[in-house]
């Protein structure tokens, strides 16, 4: 998706438990080749949450929180 872009709404520090989350909105549309068939054109605008847990400084794992059923739908991939 040439072009896609996201927009960060929240961000966040609980350094007691070493963990960051950052929740955003991703926005595209599937313009261009890739993807599961040839650009159907429709966009896709949906939130989605980055949960990191850090040790020593270091991101030690990063889980992402994301409805992709729903982005696909809206991109007409499913």
């Amino acid at each position: 998706m040439p072009g896609n872009s996201y927009d960060i709404q929240s961000f966040s520090a609980d350094e007691a438990r070493q963990k960051v989350t950052a929740v955003s909105v991703f926005r595209g549309t599937h313009s261009g080749e890739g993807g599961p068939m040839p650009p159907t054109g429709r966009s896709t605008e949906t939130d989605y949450v980055y949960v990191m847990d850090f040790e020593d400084g270091r991101i030690r794992h990063m889980t992402k929180i994301w409805n992709d059923g729903f982005a696909l739908k809206q991109l007409g991939w499913m």
